[in-house]
């Protein structure tokens, strides 16, 4: 493994791991006939990458890019983006990647907020982009990927010569609760991802130039673009990068790829769980599976008929040093993500950000240390210096989750502190509910948020969206639904309201975004369609004595 210095930057590092590791695969993409790029799939060495990065460097230096630039990079999972990307930093250029799946007034927010100087966009993708401009007030300059040349910088760069703080990517959050926030990474940040992540041991220990890690996320994502692939490189072992989910090709990329850790989010494991048995889905070299959000009734059954371990793992993007519950033995199916490492300090906190005792769910707050709270965390709110205060208000982050902490440091995780329901004094976390929820048959997909109550103050609001063959006759559907939360949860934390949904939206990473489920200021209990359970939700009444009311 190649460990970087401290006054190492992304440039550097990657030149030092050339050297180390240049005949070794460094990225593939597997083969896909429907894909409009690689479709017979492809594979660069670290040295053959290195040629074509400092091609790019070249280039973006003789057209005047440098610090204080900031370049977007619009070209989907395309390994150009990471040689690009290389490239960018190299010289002290801020990549601010873009999200295909955005529609244009969203692209343009994030070009106007970062102030873009240039985008690099792939073919298929250059109407959505000039529509982005369009819409917006600022004008970058536009490149296309295969572009003879770029055009000139608007501005002369400060320098091409980087330094460890130098912001290397500006990446915008998802949004669910506003307007997205784009968080700073710096080289040093970046770096020490992988490095976090390459030397975490345990069931996630990594051998040098031994590893495929197959990572069907997006590159505008903190996940592939940064955690995998930093570890990775460090590790002269090579990503595989497909384009994205897929439950119907999944086995086959993982099999034929030859990978041997793979990363998931928590629909993943529904999404295979559901596919037909094949030939593939034992055929394979995996010996860990990496992510979060794994539904805890559908842990172990993944386990058990895949062959190997999901480890949980707690991180966002504005902290770096990620918690994995890679320690034998695990608590498979109990949301737990393991205990923080040296270098990782972690309370449990009420409203008021006074400790709770273990056991007690509570906000949990992170730093390094208290002589050096922030090293290596993200630099900060774009241009939003009052945010990153607040995140940070007492020299600790607050990340939102609520956890709990056991004696000996197990973290598990409940909720996000803002999809907590308060309910006649109870404290309901929405996943509770929505995991149930979804381990009936007949849910294709489900959120679950609080709805204001007269009463109980707040109320179990649970929006569903149905499989097909359900949505003829609802009221049967409902039925069943409610008795099956009834017969798993306690009386308080059933759903007091149904909604039946045609589609629930969601982010290009799968998280559910609660906050466009319905129009600002509509109370959901006055919508036609509405199912009153509230009769039924209470300690003293048993499952079948009353029918749901329609509003």
């Amino acid at each position: 493994m190649h460990t970087p210095a401290d006054d190492a930057t992304i440039g550097s590092t990657f030149e030092a791991c050339v050297q180390a590791f240049g005949a070794q695969p460094f990225l593939a993409v597997p083969a896909n006939p429907a894909r409009v790029y690689h479709p017979g799939g492809w594979q660069i060495s670290y040295a053959d990458a290195a040629a074509q990065v400092r091609a790019l460097t070249a280039a973006y230096a003789a057209a005047g890019y440098g610090v204080g630039h900031r370049v977007s990079l619009l070209l989907e999972n395309r390994p150009e983006h990471l040689l690009h990307k290389l490239a960018m930093n190299a010289l002290g250029i801020c990549c601010v990647p873009l999200n295909a799946d955005h529609r244009p007034r969203e692209m343009a927010y994030v070009l106007e907020h970062a102030k873009v100087d240039l985008v690099v966009v792939a073919g298929p993708l250059q109407a959505l982009l000039r529509a982005a401009i369009d819409a917006s007030v600022h004008r970058p300059v536009v490149a296309p990927l295969d572009a003879a040349e770029l055009p000139r910088a608007a501005k002369p760069a400060a320098s091409t010569t980087p330094a460890p703080d130098t912001p290397a990517s500006v990446l915008y959050t998802s949004g669910t609760t506003g307007r997205p926030k784009g968080c700073v990474l710096s080289h040093r940040y970046e770096l020490e991802a992988g490095r976090w992540y390459a030397t975490a041991g345990g069931l996630t220990a990594f051998r040098d130039g031994a590893e495929r890690i197959y990572n069907p996320l997006p590159l505008f994502h903190v996940n592939a673009s940064i955690f995998s692939f930093y570890c990775a490189m460090l590790r002269g072992n090579c990503q595989v990068q497909t384009d994205r989910f897929s439950p119907a090709r999944w086995w086959a990329e993982v099999s034929e790829s030859g990978a041997t850790v793979v990363h998931y989010l928590g629909v993943v494991v529904p999404m295979l769980l559901a596919q037909p048995p094949g030939p593939h889905e034992r055929r394979h070299s995996v010996r860990f599976a990496i992510g979060a959000g794994v539904d805890p009734q559908r842990h172990a059954e993944f386990e058990q008929r895949f062959g190997f371990p999901l480890v949980e793992i707690w991180g966002m993007t504005e902290m770096v040093r990620a918690i994995v519950d890679n320690e034998v033995p695990r608590q498979v199916g109990t949301r737990a993500f393991g205990r923080p490492r040296p270098g990782l300090q972690v309370r449990t906190v009420d409203d008021a950000d006074r400790d709770l005792p273990d056991g007690t769910p509570g906000e949990m707050l992170v730093r390094h240390s208290a002589a050096t709270p922030r090293r290596d965390f993200f630099s900060g709110y774009l241009d939003d210096p009052d945010a990153t205060e607040q995140a940070w208000r007492g020299g600790w982050f607050h990340t939102g989750d609520i956890v709990t902490r056991s004696v000996d440091g197990l973290l598990r995780f409940i909720d996000r502190r803002k999809n907590i329901i308060r309910r006649s004094g109870e404290n309901i976390a929405a996943a509770e509910v929505e995991a149930v929820l979804q381990t009936h048959p007949l849910v294709e997909q489900a959120a679950v948020l609080a709805v204001p109550d007269e009463l109980r103050e707040e109320e179990v609001l649970a929006c569903v969206v149905l499989q097909p063959e359900a949505r003829r006759d609802p009221a049967p559907a409902v039925q069943a639904l409610f008795e099956h939360c009834n017969a798993e949860l306690a009386y308080f934390k059933v759903p007091g309201w149904m909604w039946l949904a045609d589609s629930i939206p969601t982010t290009s990473t799968q998280k559910i975004q609660k906050h466009q489920i319905f129009e600002p200021g509509v109370d959901p209990r006055s919508l036609p369609g509405i199912v009153d359970l509230r009769a039924r939700t209470r300690r003293d009444v048993p499952a079948a004595a009353s029918e749901p009311k329609r509003g």
